[in-house]
């Protein structure tokens, strides 16, 4: 079954969905973003989330030492890397990692197998800040990839209209969705909800 990530949460009623919905990773934006949280907010949010639900840590470019005491704090389990942080880099801070990679054609599918990650994050290029513009990509250019489909994590422009779609042509570790469970810029624990079941398979549109 396809795992699901949901990012950028900020609110504990949205958190407290995603938890009783399924999803297997939450993620909190301590990069540049309007979903940006202060670790205080993180600290509190973690507070209801179940060991069994991964917590994830999104950076752009950051100092090595703040991402280690960050998730030290946190309690993180895995560091998102969406900047433009090296191999070595990532090896030397020593934590679980996803390195996202901005697709907009096949070089930057190739040039994610120069990584040896636990996970590879495939998204849209952003606009205003790193990461994700609410944009698909051509999910045929995964086609070229050379990692293992276990290995990879699919984002960009999902949501619950198109993501069951996404998960039959890709068949991808897991999806990653924030601005798609979204209305009017703020997490809607129903939009959560039915993503989540969605692409688990247990809600058929």
């Amino acid at each position: 079954m396809t795992k699901v990530k949901i990012c950028g949460l900020k609110e504990i009623e949205h958190v407290e969905a995603a938890v009783k919905a399924g999803a297997d990773f939450i993620g909190f934006m301590f990069a540049p973003s309007k979903r940006r949280i202060t670790v205080e907010e993180a600290i509190e949010l973690a507070k209801s989330i179940p060991s069994t639900v991964k917590k994830v840590g999104v950076f752009v470019n950051e100092q090595t030492d703040i991402i280690r005491q960050i998730a030290d704090q946190v309690e993180l389990d895995y560091i998102q890397y969406h900047g433009d942080e090296t191999q070595e880099e990532i090896q030397e801070i020593g934590l679980p990692a996803i390195k996202a990679f901005s697709i907009r054609g096949e070089e930057d599918i190739k040039r994610a197998a120069t990584y040896d990650v636990d996970y590879y994050l495939f998204d849209s290029p952003g606009t205003n800040f790193r990461g994700g513009s609410g944009e698909s990509f051509d999910w045929m250019l995964l086609d070229k990839v050379n990692i293992p489909m276990e290995k990879v994590i699919l984002a960009g422009g999902l949501n619950g209209e198109n993501v069951g779609l996404a998960i039959m042509l890709v068949e991808p570790f897991a999806v990653d969705v924030s601005s798609g469970v979204e209305v009017d810029g703020r997490k809607s624990s129903t939009a959560i909800t039915n993503f989540i079941e969605i692409a688990k398979g247990e809600l058929i549109l």
